[in-house]
């Protein structure tokens, strides 16, 4: 039976691109999709609508870096990397996750 996807909330995708980039280094829109999709066991999908415009908008807000490179099949792509910002941004999202998840749990509990 095929996994069930997985909703996750607004703002996870970022922690899970950033994340991404900091474990593995600097990769193409469609590797970090598809890491992601791996590292989730295929509970998350995405798909060009859902990767590039959260690409789009971590370089906007100068997270992640980009740089014109040839991707494993001999093809021109953008490469994404993680900035000292990014890390930055990176550590409170973990903290801000830590603290959700504990309360969530907290909650679960009782």
């Amino acid at each position: 039976m095929e996994p069930k996807k997985t909703d996750v909330p607004y703002g996870t995708l970022d922690l899970l691109v950033l994340r991404t980039l900091q474990s593995v280094g600097p990769m193409h829109g469609f590797g970090i999709a598809r890491r992601i999709e791996q590292v989730s066991e295929a509970l998350v999908r995405l798909n060009q609508g859902s990767i590039y415009p959260a690409l789009l908008r971590l370089q906007q807000k100068g997270w992640i870096a980009t740089e014109w490179g040839t991707s494993e099949n001999g093809r021109r792509a953008k490469f994404y990397s993680l900035t000292r910002k990014g890390q930055k941004q990176l550590r409170i999202a973990v903290e801000e996750w830590e603290r959700a998840t504990a309360l969530v749990t907290r909650f679960l509990e009782n």
